[in-house]
């Protein structure tokens, strides 16, 4: 799925274009019991809980393509009879109305989602009459073919409220509050099938994980059968690693600049294509051959390449892989950030047999806050 096609599902999350049928929910305690189950016609809620529901279900799909969102496709074997694919397409299919089904996917979420916190699955059925899109690029509403059948499943934290006072109105008194449990934001969750190409995918699942470093990989191949690509920091310390074990002698201050400058200027060109942008192992090598590696570290790079990420098929993010606001050069000792169009300030010098970076200070300098002179030889 792409940006466009997960803000038309959010869009729909509010009480005049609201898609669900069915919500229901099950709260889990640390020891993994289930505590209380809910069930309920989505339209019957109260108003102001409604849009708490709207809320945790937003949330569920925000964040960045590739970071937050991932779309993960379901191995041939977990569509067939008795597969994660063919589990979901059921549930989906019984509009949350089968309590056998909706048993057995909790069980499935409690066993094995990891977390020794209390937490809230919620699972929504919904139904969206897709409208087809005018030359322009609008919405024709009594033109829709098609019907998206979805659910969509939010795991979210439950913690004690916060110690402290509150104001009583029945004593007019102000003493200590109930710490009652409070639902938070989710952690984590899944839309299936995935809405691709504005229609229903159900080849693939957009999952969605709140931390982004921690895609708990235990909880998607239990619960889809299928591994999420590699966390954004791993992604970024896969190309890092590749380029510097590529590169060698050649992996220099300017190769890296000139690497920076190029995907930057990448994102910026594609910065209003909806389809996030990738880089698969091909794409990468020639990024490293653009920027200067001579043929004798190429000849190298598949092998490179295989060591480093491996056998696996899924791209490198390139939001997750350069940093378009700052440009850093760290030292043990020293951490300097630039702004990235104004690299042309940073100098590489021998001096005495060192090599430095220098640094223009002929504008206003700062030391802790306080302006300084800098410092010119006497006469």
């Amino acid at each position: 799925m792409n940006k466009k096609e997960i803000s038309e599902i959010r869009r729909l999350f509010t009480p005049d274009r609201c898609p669900f049928t069915r919500i229901c929910g099950c709260y889990v305690d640390g020891e993994k019991n289930k505590v209380m189950e809910m069930k309920d016609a989505f339209l019957s809620l109260q108003e102001e809980d409604m849009f708490k529901y709207f809320d945790i279900f937003k949330k569920t799909l925000s964040g960045s393509i590739g970071k937050n969102l991932m779309d993960l496709e379901f191995p041939l074997e977990q569509e067939s009879e008795g597969g994660a694919q063919q589990f979901l397409y059921r549930l989906k299919s019984s509009g949350l109305k089968d309590d056998a089904l909706l048993e057995a996917f909790y069980d499935k979420v409690i066993e094995s989602y990891r977390e020794p916190e209390n937490y809230f699955i919620i699972l929504v059925h919904g139904a969206y009459d897709i409208p087809r899109r005018a030359k322009d690029g609008l919405e024709m509403f009594d033109a829709s073919e098609d019907v998206y059948d979805f659910i969509l499943c939010s795991i979210c934290p439950v913690k004690l409220a916060k110690p402290g006072l509150s104001y009583k109105a029945e004593t007019n008194t102000i003493s200590e509050r109930i710490r009652d449990r409070v639902v938070e934001p989710p952690v984590s969750g899944f839309l299936f099938p995935a809405f691709t190409d504005r229609n229903t995918d159900l080849h693939n699942i957009l999952y969605y994980s709140k931390n982004p470093d921690e895609l708990k990989q235990e909880f998607s191949l239990q619960l889809f059968g299928c591994n999420p690509p590699l966390s954004a920091a791993s992604q970024k310390e896969t190309f890092n690693t590749l380029v510097a074990d590529t590169l060698l002698d050649g992996c220099t201050y300017e190769t890296v600049k000139a690497l920076h400058e190029s995907l930057s200027q990448l994102i910026e060109e594609r910065k209003d294509d909806p389809e996030p942008l990738t880089l698969m192992k091909e794409d990468v090598k020639s990024l490293l051959e653009s920027t200067g590696a001579d043929d004798s570290a190429l000849e190298h790079f598949d092998a490179e390449f295989e060591q480093t990420a491996g056998d696996s098929q899924s791209p490198l993010f390139v939001s997750n892989v350069v940093n378009t606001r700052k440009f850093e050069i760290k030292t043990p000792d020293i951490n300097i950030s630039i702004k990235p169009d104004r690299t042309d300030l940073i100098e590489t010098r021998i001096l005495d047999g060192r090599p430095y970076f220098l640094i223009p200070a002929d504008d206003s300098v700062e030391v802790n806050g306080i302006p300084v002179k800098p410092a010119y030889p006497k006469d």
